[in-house]
């Protein structure tokens, strides 16, 4: 198993929402396609949720916005950071 942040693995677990938009990013997507994949793992996700936990990630350097100058269809798609911690999430 590679090395990761466990700080920033024990911040993502500690939410439902985030876990289950951090395993619903699999390539660079906008938050409504993000929101959509999402709601397999977490039914209760906002499409407002989304858009503030992906600025929480990327803040955090698990995500990164390719696009952040646009206003609507930002693209996210995840760090290295973010796509070990994505892998740990489905080994369980």
């Amino acid at each position: 198993m590679e090395t990761i942040n466990l700080h920033l693995y024990a911040w993502v677990v500690r939410g439902k929402q985030r876990t289950a938009i951090l395993k619903a990013i699999s390539r660079p997507k906008t938050p409504t396609q993000i929101r959509k994949n999402s709601l397999q793992f977490n039914g209760k996700i906002s499409l407002n949720n989304t858009s503030d936990i992906l600025r929480q990630f990327a803040r955090k350097g698990i995500a990164v916005c390719l696009n952040a100058e646009a206003k609507v269809g930002r693209l996210y798609k995840l760090t290295d950071e973010g796509e070990k911690i994505r892998d740990v999430l489905f080994e369980d």
